[in-house]
């Protein structure tokens, strides 16, 4: 059996049972064990096809990797405690008993598909450029935005950190000062549509995310989630 060596505290996260944060203070606390010894160095080395690791004597083969969609809606942030005390997603999820994490983040004013799962592996693919998943917005855009403008969202605008990559751009309408369309991007910078827009001359009004690669929002509710289909993560996973 190939060893899958890894520090304690990585174990734990990559096992879905909690964050690494949460796993090194479960450590220091005396809650996990390794081959039966109470184990209280996050750094120690296991073999987790090898070693038996319980948290709070459960075998980690208990805990199970979850993947959800949930349609989030403006006005929630993602992070799981606000400094700020804002309304979290996590209002949203009190039904799920395990540790869970949304992939990326949504702002606090951008509504629509947020995936959340406890498999660290798949949310770093996700995220990790490389992947060149094709995420896809419906923009409502300050102003009737001419051709010359969609096409430089099209085939690219230049940002503070460099050019984007080419987005993909269908035009809904344009009409009373406002333009709505679809921008499909496969990149992942911070609030990188909004500052897209920006960078035109323009403002978004409204965000909404309708999809990830091959995860759809379609018709679930505002506030809901649901459990991702299996072709839904073969095509996440690339495969």
């Amino acid at each position: 059996m190939k060893a899958e060596r890894k520090t304690l505290d990585r174990a734990l996260s990559r096992a879905g049972v909690m964050s690494r944060k949460q796993a090194e203070q479960a450590i220091r606390e005396g809650r996990v064990r390794v081959n039966g010894l109470r184990e209280r160095d996050p750094s120690a080395w296991v073999d987790v096809s090898r070693d038996e690791v319980r948290v709070d004597e459960q075998p980690l083969a208990r805990w199970q990797p979850l993947y959800l969609a949930l349609h989030k809606p403006a006005g929630l942030v993602t992070t799981r405690d606000d400094e700020r005390g804002r309304a979290t997603i996590y209002e949203l999820l009190k039904d799920i008993a395990a540790w869970i994490a949304p992939v990326g983040r949504l702002d606090k004013d951008t509504s629509g598909l947020l995936l959340c799962t406890n498999d660290t592996d798949l949310a770093e693919r996700i995220t990790n450029p490389t992947s060149a998943l094709w995420k896809t917005y419906e923009v409502t855009a300050q102003g009737e935005l001419d051709d010359a403008q969609l096409a430089a969202l099209q085939g690219g605008v230049t940002l503070d950190e460099g050019p984007t990559r080419e987005a993909r751009v269908r035009l809904h309408s344009r009409e009373s000062g406002v333009t709505r369309l679809e921008l499909s991007i496969h990149e992942g910078r911070n609030r990188q549509v909004r500052r897209m827009l920006d960078a035109i001359g323009s403002r978004v009004l409204t965000l909404h995310r309708t999809a990830i690669g091959g995860v759809v929002l379609g018709t679930l509710a505002q506030g809901a989630h649901r459990k991702l289909r299996p072709h839904e993560l073969r095509s996440l996973r690339g495969e």
